[in-house]
């Protein structure tokens, strides 16, 4: 009879710690963060596509994250192209620049927005690349339930501005800066762009 009274007393001591659960936070700037399904275009100063400017570099649509910097504060989130914008290996040629990018920003959680100005650029860059290390951002903002999936459902966009330090292509092909933009991935087939 003791061992009963034990065990029934060992079972209700573990279904009762058992039931607790640990609260897991987010991350500081998890209203911006995420992972995004953009197109880049060249644009004037005002930011319409000049001729030809739309999907500029040809790679159709891609990928791009933005998330929390290792000391996880609300005021730095990187961002990340995944070197989807390295113009250089999406045509296998060197002599290209990369335009690839991976930045820190400058976040303002509140507002949904983000920038910096001549960050350094953290991405694989080729020999051309060198006087690509500096980019500023401009004008970045997250734009809750703004844009729709294909499959109808609301969902997050995504827009901001870059500029390259020295970018070798400006001013002669006719562009000020690129406009990235895009909405935030489902994950869902029926939603592929």
């Amino acid at each position: 009879m003791k061992k009963l009274v034990y065990f029934a007393a060992l079972a209700l001591a573990l279904a009762g710690t058992s039931c607790q659960k640990d609260e897991i936070g987010g991350t500081a700037t998890q209203a911006l963060a995420g992972e995004w399904v953009v197109s880049i275009d060249a644009v004037d100063a005002n930011g319409q596509p000049i001729e030809g400017g739309e999907d500029y570099f040809g790679v159709g649509y891609v990928h791009l994250n933005t998330y929390n910097t290792a000391a996880n504060v609300s005021n730095a989130m990187w961002i990340d192209d995944l070197a989807s914008f390295d113009v250089a290996a999406y045509y296998g040629n060197p002599g290209y620049p990369s335009y690839s990018f991976k930045s820190v920003v400058n976040t303002d959680v509140d507002n949904l927005t983000f920038s910096s100005v001549a960050a350094d650029n953290h991405a694989a860059v080729n020999e051309f690349g060198s006087e690509l290390y500096k980019i500023t951002i401009e004008d970045g903002k997250v734009l809750p339930g703004a844009a729709h999936q294909l499959n109808g459902s609301p969902c997050d966009s995504i827009v901001f501005y870059v500029k390259y330090v020295n970018d070798p292509w400006y001013p002669d092909d006719g562009y000020e800066k690129y406009r990235v933009s895009g909405i935030r991935y489902s994950g869902l087939v029926e939603n592929e762009l």
